[in-house]
């Protein structure tokens, strides 16, 4: 993903052989400088790595979440939609006609 845009890598910088020239710059600190930033270059590298993976799980997360939103809000549209409420009136009434049924109508 992100890799295919950089250039070089670590073991690159590392291997890299300047020509010497007699007005050059000195091959100590070219190789200092160079391990600098090999150095910071891996970091980055493993860094970027460590953002994507983040990132992976982030995106899960989120998808998980948006299909738990999706089924909580279609519950309570189905809730929302009935419009049977039960009061204790209600309560009464059918436990007085369960009690005919069962024990017959006497009165």
């Amino acid at each position: 993903m992100l890799y295919d845009r950089i250039t070089l890598s670590p073991k690159e910088i590392l291997e890299k052989d300047f020509p010497l020239d007699t007005r050059g710059y000195r091959p100590q600190e070219v190789d200092k400088y160079l391990d600098i930033i090999i150095k910071d270059y891996s970091n980055f590298i493993s860094l970027l790595k460590q953002k994507e993976s983040e990132q992976k799980e982030l995106i899960e997360e989120n998808l998980r979440l948006k299909h738990e939103n999706r089924i909580l809000k279609e519950n309570v549209e189905i809730v929302k939609n009935t419009d049977v409420k039960i009061t204790n009136v209600d309560l009464l009434r059918r436990l007085s006609q369960l009690e005919k049924t069962v024990y017959g109508e006497e009165e």
